[in-house]
């Protein structure tokens, strides 16, 4: 009886363990570094943590975003819920070419922000009138989505002998 409850909460924490890792819809973004904001004595800082996210869609358009990270008994466990505010900035570093269709409005990017509910996304869109990539990246939870949010535009131009492909000829309509 005590080793079948024995094994049932340890089934129950391999659970939370697992829901509480990060959700990605491109690859794991790399960290470029991170910057200590609150000291505490005996468990994490809080700390900014700045990443890079290559767009899957387009090649050679990159994107930095920097997210606060909690420290403290609940970062350190895993189960702090993440504030939302975050930075981004997307550049073109390469001759942009583009791998498939998009729709405007796409995710390129998620990561799990909270324990359970919380998500960070960066979606892209296309400012055909300028031929401009536009992403946003915005945080939302199941039952309350957060207003705060950052938006980076990528300018599409020509690289060496390359031409400049228009972002329009890519939209799904």
């Amino acid at each position: 009886m005590i080793a079948r409850l024995f094994r049932a909460a340890l089934l129950a924490a391999a659970a939370l363990v697992a829901i509480a890792q990060p959700a990605y819809s491109a690859d794991e973004p790399d960290l470029i570094f991170k910057k200590s904001t609150v000291w505490k004595f005996l468990t994490p800082d809080h700390k900014l943590a700045t990443y890079a996210v290559d767009d899957p869609l387009v090649e050679g358009v990159a994107c930095h975003f920097t997210v606060p990270e909690k420290g403290g008994v609940s970062g350190w466990l895993g189960v702090a819920e993440e504030v939302s505010d975050i930075s981004l900035a997307c550049r073109q570093v390469g001759p942009v070419s583009f791998k498939e269709r998009f729709e405007q409005g796409e995710e390129m990017f998620r990561q799990r922000r909270s324990f359970m509910f919380k998500k960070m996304r960066i979606v892209r869109g296309c400012d055909a009138k300028r031929n401009v990539l536009v992403y946003l990246v915005y945080s939302d939870k199941i039952i309350e989505g957060s207003p705060k949010n950052s938006t980076s535009t990528v300018p599409i131009m020509p690289w060496g002998e390359a031409a400049a492909p228009r972002c329009a000829d890519w939209l799904d309509d």
